[in-house]
Formats: C-alpha cells, structure tokens, sequence
C-alpha cells in the first residue's frame, strides 16, 4: 500500500487566505418575506451616509422595506442635538409619519462645559426633543465607556446623576434603547486566543481593553442596576441586552426587571451558534424580545435574519460575506413557534416602541 507523506514544502497558510468550503450537505430555505409583519425596532439611518440613504429618495427605502413586510422602522439617528432631530423628522418622518419612529439623544460633549447642570440640562433637552416630535432616547456605547465629565472623570454607566435624565424618559413614556457594551472578545487582548481576531483588526478603534477601560461586567452590571433603579421607565437592552454570550445573565436581569426587554439586533451570529440555548431563551421571554436588524437596508439582510428566526436550516453563514464578518462560525435556524414569531417581529415592539397594547 503506498504511503503518502506530508510534503514539507507546503508554506504557512494565512489565516486571512483561509475561506473553507463547507463539505457538510444540509437544505436551505428561502425566505423572502416573514410569516408575520415586523417591525425593526433597532436601526440607523444617519443622514451622513449610514445605509446610503442620505441621497436617496425616501421612496426607494420603503419601497425596500415593502418588500422585506417591514411595517415601522425606528431610526435611532435623531440624537446629539434638535437640530439633527429636526433633519431626520422632516427628511424621513414627514415622508411617511407611520413608518418612522424617530429616536432622540443626549449630546454628552456638553458635560465638561456645563459641569453639575449638564444632567438637569440633558434632561430638558429631552423634554425639548420630545415636544419636537422624537418617540425614544437611544443611549449609545460611549456611556461607560468614554464618556467624561467635568472634571475629566469617565462616567460610569450606573452614575446617580444620570437619574434624572433616566426618570424624564419614564415620565415622558419615551422607551430608552441603550447600548453600553459590544461583544466580549472586544474587551479582551488582541492575541491568538481572541475569538474576534481578524474583525478587530479590521476595526482597531472597535477594541476595548481593560484596563484602560473598564471591565466588561462592569459595564453590562451598571446597566442592569440602572434598570433596577428605575422601574417606571422601559428600557431596551440592545444587541440581546448587550450581552448575547451569556443568556442566563440576560434572562436573570429580565427576571427581576419587568420594565427590561432586548432587541437582537447584530445579534444572530451569537444568538445562531448556540442554537439550544436561544430557542430556549426567545420561547421562555417571548414577551420581552424585539426584532431589530442594525443593518443597512438591503435586499439580503432581512431575509437572512428570518430565515434564522423561522428555519430549522443548518449550518449557513449569517452574512453576505465570504467569511462571516463576526466570527468564523457558521448558525442554525430555531425554527420558533408562530406564537413567539408574532410577538417577536411586531406585538412586542408595537406595545414598547408604539404604546399599542
């Protein structure tokens, strides 16, 4: 019998040069349009270029979310400011009132100037965006994260003198969507054990390391002590509750928060490879979970995350690029029962987001 011997010549594969062909033979299904309406309840659309739409026709947008059966799409963009609210309210709500839900911001570059009034001054200016027409508060990462005030201090998620601003949106029934940490492989060291190697670095500025930052579960636990300390104001934990690794401690702080839900948007690369825990998880807090994409809107995108949430398909890459732009990994479909799809794509966010019971 002839023995064949490893030839020693071969040179290195680059990792960046290694794109495997899946030999495994599954079935894939198409789906174009969800078994039920939806609405995205988590997405961007930046009039500086996010999505590509800042030279588009509004038309051309809804004509793509027509047909993806996107009912309402809720843009996250209007922060930092009225006057950026006010572009994204004429531009996009004016265009279609029912279609768009405009969310507002807090300009945090304004703490240092304005010192122990910045809290009660962000406060107002909600009330201002409010009166002007936003439906929502979206808090972004840079809370926790960067952040400083006066003194040149990082603010921490938690901080008490962010209460007011937190018990404005309560009393103004405006939803807060708050993002406050990406995945946890961005918090740890860039090296050979790192999950996420080649997406941080593509994106050096997307890595957090601690220190100088701080620790992952400092992060994600100020948050959750936030929810706690104001029950009668509804906050959205984007991105699976910014913590999509670890589902118990999702589910633990939608436990003891009933005023807590979680969008999954740019999420179904976590939420796919752990496909046991997440059908699970979506059947057990079908009540609190929202559709939201976080993608610019495309022809493939929607699709891809229906097919993930209806499908029991194995095994298929959750973007539209050669190698999954989040991980090498590949996802399974959960298959949910119609009930919790109903919930997940449209009731759940129709009651949050519209104030529809």
């Amino acid at each position: 019998m002839a023995v064949i011997k490893q030839d020693e010549t071969l040179s290195p594969l680059y990792l960046s040069d290694f794109k495997p062909k899946p030999k495994l033979v599954t079935h894939e299904t198409q789906v174009s349009r969800p078994r039920f309406s939806v609405i995205d309840a988590h997405n961007h659309l930046s009039l500086d270029g996010f999505g590509g739409w800042d030279t588009r026709p509004v038309s051309e947008l809804l004509d793509l979310l027509d047909q993806a059966d996107v009912r309402v799409f809720v843009d996250l963009d209007g922060g930092w400011g009225e006057d950026i609210l006010q572009t994204h309210l004429d531009h996009f709500k004016a265009a279609a009132p029912e279609r768009f839900r405009i969310f507002g911001g807090v300009d945090w570059t304004k703490w240092a100037e304005l010192g122990n009034r910045f809290p009660d001054w962000a406060a107002e200016r909600l009330r201002a965006q409010a009166a002007r027409g936003a439906q929502g508060l979206k808090i972004w990462k840079m809370l926790g994260l960067s952040v400083r005030d006066q003194n040149n201090q990082l603010v921490a998620v938690d901080d008490p003198r962010l209460d007011v601003i937190w018990a404005t949106a309560g009393e103004l029934k405006l939803p807060i969507t708050i993002h406050i940490a990406d995945p946890v492989a961005f918090f740890d060291p860039v090296d050979n054990t790192n999950e996420r190697w080649e997406e941080l670095h593509d994106h050096a500025d997307w890595q957090f390391p601690s220190p100088p930052f701080p620790p992952f579960l400092t992060v994600v636990n100020g948050l959750a002590a936030v929810v706690a300390r104001h029950p009668t104001t509804t906050f959205v934990g984007a991105h699976v509750g910014c913590y999509a690794e670890d589902l118990k401690w999702v589910g633990n702080v939608l436990d003891r928060c009933p005023n807590f839900y979680v969008d999954i948007s740019e999420r179904i690369g976590e939420l796919g490879r752990q496909p046991y825990s997440a059908r699970r998880f979506f059947i057990q807090y079908a009540d609190r979970i929202l559709f939201g994409s976080d993608r610019p809107v495309e022809e493939h995108i929607y699709p891809t995350y229906y097919r993930f949430l209806e499908t029991d398909d194995e095994y298929f890459n959750y973007g539209n690029e050669e190698v999954p732009r989040q991980g090498r990994w590949r996802i399974y479909g959960l298959y949910l029962p119609d009930d919790v799809l109903e919930k997940v794509y449209y009731q759940n966010a129709a009651r949050v987001m519209l104030g529809i019971s």
